[in-house]
């Protein structure tokens, strides 16, 4: 690999996160001449891998000529894993599915066979059209749990005897495998792409089946030491004496996340509650939750009620985060955002109870606009985070003959 192709790999980098920029930008961000500049963006486009998009506004002299990646030279596998479900997608350079994401049930506690049987839902996707496939760059997954980034191990799922994820992943498809925390991911989504773009400090809950975090330092995902950082779902808030995943008690998660929704649900029908939402035996929890943000939207008190006192926990715990952090925006965001600003005003709620105002006063509390879509975009990220080198392609079929890439592993 020479010292340009690295150099085009920067270039790729920095037009797949700012989605287009003028030659004296790129000049900038890579820090080489603009005759330089030029020279690699013209190969670039020669190799098929970038275009020209047309003249930008002026400033003052004369109208920059504007560059992007051609959005489907190249794709990525875009992996969203929570504890009960796996959502997968085929995106391109642009961010949009090249082909609709597939949702599978893979519950991921106490089940052996998880990293085997989320290898078969990828290489059954793969397999609906070959030649998309060999143009995939790599795999990006986001999971649940404990995870060495470096190592490529989840302390709490997807265990293997031998060796890593990524490696085991890789080699029965032959494409380079990246993994990170759910939470981290969709964090670094809301950085590069949503609405946590220029925030230098701040916060991106993941509302799910528990609730993650994903932290912002100073304009950097922060992963901590060992990459653990964020498990807010396991601060011992409450003395309910409620057995947690994680082996502890009074847990944020046993009073707070979208099982413990559709838990109450089931229990406050069964009690008589009046309410607009019917349940059946062969509703899923995801199928609760989802009639739960539906009702609370028309207006549904029970759903309003429970959405509300969720919330207001959620805010709690939060207050204990702005203590530490001090940061200047939390969002809220993961599949439980798409119940909308029901979320908000209990929040605020806890926060002006458990806050120092001084503290939180600016603080912004804000509602993610990605909804499901966040953690699939985080993992894409990743992938472009981590490849050094994206080479030429000509033809080549998926699996028998791949291209090898160069990753930061």
């Amino acid at each position: 690999m020479t010292k340009n192709d690295l150099l085009k790999r920067q270039i790729c980098k920095q037009l797949y996160f700012a989605q287009q920029l003028s030659s004296t930008d790129l000049s900038e961000k890579i820090g080489k001449s603009l005759p330089i500049t030029i020279k690699l963006l013209n190969e670039l486009i020669q190799e098929g891998q970038v275009k020209e998009l047309g003249y930008g506004a002026s400033t003052g002299g004369r109208r920059p000529m504007l560059y992007a990646l051609e959005a489907d030279r190249s794709y990525i596998l875009a992996v969203a894993m929570d504890q009960l479900y796996t959502r997968i997608a085929l995106m391109n350079m642009s961010n949009d599915f090249v082909w609709p994401a597939e949702q599978y049930t893979l519950p991921l506690q106490h089940n052996d066979q998880a990293l085997q049987q989320l290898g078969d839902h990828l290489e059954k996707y793969l397999e609906k059209d070959p030649a998309a496939a060999a143009r995939i760059l790599g795999i990006g997954i986001g999971m649940p749990g404990f995870v060495d980034v470096k190592k490529g191990v989840n302390y709490s799922f997807l265990k293997t005897e031998t060796g890593s994820i990524n490696a085991y992943l890789e080699k029965r498809l032959g494409v380079p495998v990246f993994i990170d925390n759910d939470s981290s991911l969709i964090a670094l989504a809301e950085l590069r792409f949503g609405m946590a773009q220029n925030v230098k400090d701040g916060m991106v809950i993941n509302i799910s089946w528990g609730i993650g975090l994903g932290m912002i330092v100073n304009g950097e995902l922060f992963r901590g030491h060992n990459g653990f950082a964020g498990e807010f779902s396991h601060i011992p808030l409450f003395s309910n004496n409620k057995m947690c995943a994680c082996g502890k008690t009074g847990c944020l998660e046993t009073e707070a996340s979208l099982l413990v929704i559709s838990d109450q649900v089931k229990q406050g029908l069964s009690e008589g509650k009046v309410s607009s939402i019917k349940i059946t035996q062969t509703d899923t929890n995801e199928d609760i939750c989802e009639k739960v943000f539906k009702a609370a939207a028309r207006g549904d008190r029970f759903c309003i009620g429970i959405l509300s006192e969720i919330g207001y926990k959620i805010g709690k715990g939060i207050s204990i985060l702005i203590h530490l952090m001090n940061p200047e925006v939390i969002l809220l965001s993961g599949r439980g955002a798409t119940a909308g600003k029901v979320w908000l005003a209990p929040v605020e709620q806890a926060l002006n109870e458990h806050c120092i105002p001084r503290l939180s006063f600016n603080t912004t509390i804000k509602l993610s606009n990605m909804d499901l879509d966040a953690e699939m975009i985080g993992a894409a990220a990743l992938v472009m985070e981590s490849i050094v080198y994206i080479p030429t392609r000509e033809k080549k079929t998926w699996p028998a003959e791949r291209l090898p890439l160069v990753s930061e592993k």
